[in-house]
């Protein structure tokens, strides 16, 4: 079983896919824009700009991730991206199974636990 204990690749494997499976969400912000967030975030009394913030979770992460450079403040973010996600999306799904019979906020969860362990498993520097 020594043959498939291997730490290192398994940590990168997790960091790209992470980082992949997110920029998707991003390129649908750089596509499609952030308009219905700044919106959403006007209604509820924050200013409307923080929503541009999404791009840092997003987009500048997973590129981070990808290229393995400032990966713990990487992953920081992404975790980051999904506690805000989760406050002002999905607070009324924690109880709720979806259609298929999974946790209403498995996606979520995936994000905010790889981006942990890719923080907990990085290698340090120097």
């Amino acid at each position: 079983m020594n043959a498939l204990y291997h730490p290192r690749a398994g940590h990168i494997l997790l960091r790209t896919v992470l980082a992949l499976l997110l920029l998707f969400h991003g390129w649908a912000k750089i596509t499609g824009g952030v308009g219905w967030l700044v919106g959403m975030l006007d209604k509820m009394g924050f200013p409307g700009w923080f929503a541009y913030a999404v791009y840092l979770g997003e987009v500048l992460a997973p590129l981070l991730l990808l290229a393995g450079v400032f990966v713990v403040p990487a992953a920081l973010l992404v975790m980051a991206n999904m506690i805000v996600a989760y406050l002002l999306m999905h607070q009324g799904q924690v109880l709720e199974i979806n259609q298929s019979g999974g946790w209403a906020l498995e996606l979520q969860a995936f994000y905010f636990f790889s981006a942990l362990v890719v923080m907990l498993t990085a290698k340090p520097r120097g």
